[in-house]
């Protein structure tokens, strides 16, 4: 017997968990953190008592979505790297870091309020993206797509500015795509 003492969720179970992840997910991006648990429940077709078994409070639900986000985000550039040019790989996974950021500051602050340490919970998937981001940028300046001097600190600090200057160019396609030119044309070697 191992040392773990939950027990597997059954096969209906791990799917409405799944399916209230995907709803709290993309309900919380688009319509932010203030929409209740009661309507997660409802657009993912369960009782409220079935997300409250799964997620005792909204702020466990939110924990939830922000791991999910990273995993799924890691998951990706893994596969990009694996199936991508390395130039390709690092430009696409930079977009795709920045397209999935939206409203994690929300989440982030709503988390930090109510007490829950959100840095310490996004850990090991954080841990995993950002030994994949050094992966991709060093495959990108092997490949001469990316500054040379440019460090994995550097990088995430991009990152991190280009997805709040997208928080501001959320309704504006056109802005964002000139701010992807921009910052893009600033990671390519002169």
């Amino acid at each position: 017997m191992s040392g773990s003492t939950e027990r597997p969720l059954r096969a209906d179970a791990a799917r409405n968990r799944a399916r209230l992840l995907d709803v709290a997910t993309e309900v919380f991006t688009t319509r932010g953190i203030g929409v209740p648990t009661e309507e997660i429940a409802r657009v993912a077709g369960v009782g409220v008592g079935t997300l409250f078994r799964h997620f005792p409070t909204k702020e466990a639900l939110l924990e939830a979505v922000m791991v999910c986000r990273l995993e799924a985000i890691a998951a990706r550039t893994a596969r990009l790297a694996a199936e991508a040019e390395p130039a390709e790989a690092f430009f696409a996974c930079f977009r795709l870091v920045i397209d999935q950021s939206a409203g994690k500051g929300e989440f982030t602050r709503a988390l930090a309020t109510a007490g829950v340490d959100a840095h310490a919970a996004l850990q090991e998937p954080g841990t995993a993206i950002q030994t994949q981001l050094a992966a991709l940028l060093a495959g990108a300046q092997q490949a001469g797509a990316v500054r040379p001097e440019l460090g994995l600190p550097e990088l995430i600090a991009l990152l991190a500015g280009t997805s709040r200057a997208m928080e501001h160019l959320a309704t504006d396609p056109a802005a964002r795509e000139r701010i992807f030119e921009v910052v893009f044309d600033g990671l390519r070697p002169r």
